[in-house]
C-alpha cells in the first residue's frame, strides 16, 4: 500500500504533466486548454491509484477476486465523450481532433503517473509536446502543397483564350484542374474561374500578379479552401 506522501506525489507529478500539453493548447486559444488537460490527468491517476490500491483491504478474503485493471481500462473508453465535445465540423472542416488527441494522450500519461511510471509518462510528455508544437510547421507546409486555389478573373471580351491563360500561367499550367470562361450579360467582358490545385503559395501569389498586370484582366479574385477536411489546428 503506497503512503499517503507518496500518492498525493503521483497526483502532483499528474497534474504538472498535464499543464504542460495542455499549455500549448492554450497557447493556441483551443476549447481544451490547460486547466482541462490537468483535470483529465490528475483524474485519470487517482483512478489509477485506486484501481491499484484502494481495494487493498478486502484482497485476501475468501470468495473476493479482484482485476486491478478493470478502473483503469474504463478510463481510456469513458475519454471518448470528453474528446468529443471538443470536435467540432465547420463547413467542410472538421476541428478540434488534435486536441481530442491530446486529451486521450493525458489520459494515459496520468494513468502511468498513477502507477507509479515516471519515466514513460514523463518521456510521452516530451513526444507529446513535441509532436504538438514541433510538428506544426511541417504539417502546415504539406497542406500548403494540397490547398486549392480558386481565381475569378474579369476581362474584356475575347481577349483571354485557354492557350493564352495556359502561357501566363507559365509553371502552373499544369496544375490547373478547371477553367471555365463565361461571357458577361453586358457582353463585353468575360467572366473566368480558374482552379489550380497543389500549388505552394509563392507560385500562386506570382501568377496573381502577373494576371494583374495583364493589359486585358479588369480585376482579380482569389478564393481558397482545403481540398481536405481535416483537422487544421495545431
Amino acid at each position: 500500500m503506497l503512503s499517503n506522501i507518496d500518492m498525493v506525489g503521483r497526483l502532483l507529478a499528474a497534474a504538472l504533466l498535464g499543464s504542460v500539453i495542455g499549455f500549448e493548447r492554450e497557447r493556441l486559444v483551443w476549447a481544451a486548454g490547460m486547466r482541462t488537460h490537468m483535470l483529465v490527468c490528475v483524474g485519470s491517476c487517482l483512478l489509477m491509484i485506486v484501481s491499484a490500491f484502494g481495494f487493498a483491504d478486502i484482497l485476501g478474503r475468501p470468495n473476493v477476486t479482484l482485476d486491478p485493471s478493470r478502473v483503469a481500462a474504463q478510463v481510456v473508453s469513458g475519454i471518448g465523450f470528453l474528446g468529443a465535445g471538443t470536435i467540432l465540423l465547420r463547413g467542410e472542416v472538421v476541428k478540434g481532433l488534435t486536441t481530442a488527441a491530446s486529451l486521450w494522450a493525458v489520459a494515459a500519461i496520468g494513468l502511468a503517473a498513477g502507477g507509479g511510471l515516471y519515466v514513460p509518462a514523463i518521456a510521452t510528455t516530451v513526444i507529446v509536446l513535441a509532436i504538438l508544437a514541433g510538428m506544426k510547421p511541417l504539417e502546415e507546409r504539406y497542406r500548403e502543397r494540397r490547398q486549392r486555389h480558386d481565381l475569378r478573373i474579369v476581362a474584356r471580351h475575347g481577349t483571354l483564350t485557354i492557350d493564352s491563360l495556359r502561357g501566363i500561367a507559365g509553371p502552373c499550367a499544369s496544375k490547373l484542374r478547371q477553367m471555365v470562361i463565361r461571357q458577361c450579360e453586358a457582353g463585353s467582358r468575360d467572366e473566368i474561374t480558374l482552379c489550380l490545385v497543389h500549388v505552394d503559395r509563392g507560385a500562386f501569389d506570382a501568377l496573381v500578379e502577373r494576371l494583374r498586370k495583364h493589359e486585358a484582366v479588369e480585376s482579380v479574385e482569389a478564393m481558397e479552401r482545403q481540398t481536405t477536411g481535416r483537422d487544421p489546428d495545431a
